[in-house]
């Protein structure tokens, strides 16, 4: 057919920009966009603001703990980070080497993370029981949980929370002055693994949980 060119249809310039553009973008796939998400989650994204009393995990910490609340919650689990961001992080950045999906929703007061988008939740905990409808009570199979002051006050109010929150299992990473209160509150024991921040605390700082932990050994 001696106009077979003329049959074939013709992409505009622009069109064809577009689709080019397109066709770059979707080629993302695997290292790179693992790569890309990781830089968006990882530990320190967001800076520390130490007037909200923000001190980030050790990249081993974040991860010892992630995978910790990760193996907790069981294949499809659900995961509550209290004033926790960067073990939420971490657990974004462990989402890619499982073949579950995992849910992980972080409260907490600093709006920056709201870039996180709807797992995202402002939490203050001057109102404890102040959450989303859709935060249903003993909704999630493990709730870790991170309170930003040393005070009896700040723990009980968190308290509160969690055990709102929680099936039943529950960590709880805090001062080592808090370990009394801890078990009071909600019956945690304190673990022999210590966790360690970017910047060291002049507090020691200790892990609490109420169920078999390897945290505990």
């Amino acid at each position: 057919m001696s106009d077979s060119d003329d049959d074939v249809p013709q992409l505009s310039a622009a069109t064809l920009a577009a689709l080019q553009e397109f066709y770059a973008e979707s080629g993302r796939t695997g290292v790179e966009q693992n790569t890309i998400k990781n830089e968006k989650f990882c530990v320190g994204a967001v800076e520390e603001d130490w007037r909200m009393s923000q001190f980030w995990y050790s990249e081993d910490t974040a991860t010892r703990l992630a995978e910790e609340v990760l193996q907790q919650a069981g294949e499809h689990g659900r995961i509550a980070c209290i004033s926790a961001p960067s073990v939420y992080q971490k657990l974004k950045q462990l989402e890619s080497t499982r073949s579950d999906s995992l849910s992980a929703v972080l409260l907490e007061f600093d709006r920056r993370f709201e870039a996180y988008g709807d797992e995202f939740v402002f939490y203050d905990y001057n109102n404890p029981l102040c959450l989303p409808e859709d935060l249903l009570p003993q909704s999630f199979d493990i709730v870790i949980a991170d309170p930003p002051y040393l005070s009896e006050e700040c723990l009980s109010k968190v308290a509160l929370t969690v055990k709102y929150l929680a099936k039943g299992k529950i960590l709880l990473c805090t001062g080592a002055i808090m370990e009394e209160l801890a078990g009071k509150l909600m019956d945690l024991k304190i673990c022999s693994f210590l966790p360690k921040h970017n910047h060291n605390l002049a507090n020691e700082f200790r892990c609490y949980v109420n169920y078999e932990s390897s945290l505990l050994l």
